[in-house]
């Protein structure tokens, strides 16, 4: 069996809080379920849309949301790929909207997406997380095991042909 479900760590490690994304992928567990592929793309959109182009049965994203009013609050919720992009998430120059954009330009179809955000307190230059959101690290890895548990037992992974 290949990796069926993509988890994807977007955000710039330059800017605080905007590498969440990054923070959290770096630190999952290896997944003992080869279904799953956990990759940090950081600001690499466009590899990020070129490995959409992949016939995947589910997108994780784990991205710093630009909310700054309760900074470190996590949000686990479905984005609509089939629309401009998931709202609010525009944080950082890897924009996600833009992404999705590109993979449909490519003729890509968008896999069903999660999203696992959290908000920030500041995007100033600077590598770290601020207190509040590298508080919501661990609850987040928790937050990315239970959405994978679920999109697994929810649908079975079919073998897909090596490329």
């Amino acid at each position: 069996m290949t990796a069926r479900i993509l988890v994807a760590g977007i955000g710039n490690i330059f800017l605080g809080d905007d590498g969440f994304g990054p923070e959290v992928v770096r630190r999952l567990p290896h997944y003992p379920d080869e279904a799953v592929r956990v990759v940090d793309y950081g600001i690499r959109g466009m590899h990020l849309a070129y490995d959409l182009l992949d016939p995947w049965q589910a997108l994780v994203l784990v991205d710093a949301l630009p909310r700054r009013d309760q900074p470190g609050r996590l949000e686990v919720f479905a984005a609509d790929p089939g629309t401009t992009g998931p709202t609010g998430l525009d944080a950082h120059a890897m924009d996600p909207a833009a992404v999705f954009a590109g993979v449909r330009a490519l003729g890509g179809t968008l896999p069903p997406t999660i999203v696992v955000g959290c908000r920030i307190a500041t995007v100033a230059e600077g590598i770290g997380l601020s207190e509040p959101v590298a508080a919501a690290v661990t609850p987040a890895l928790d937050a990315v095991g239970e959405v994978l548990t679920d999109l697994i037992a929810a649908q079975p992974l079919t073998t897909r042909p090596e490329v």
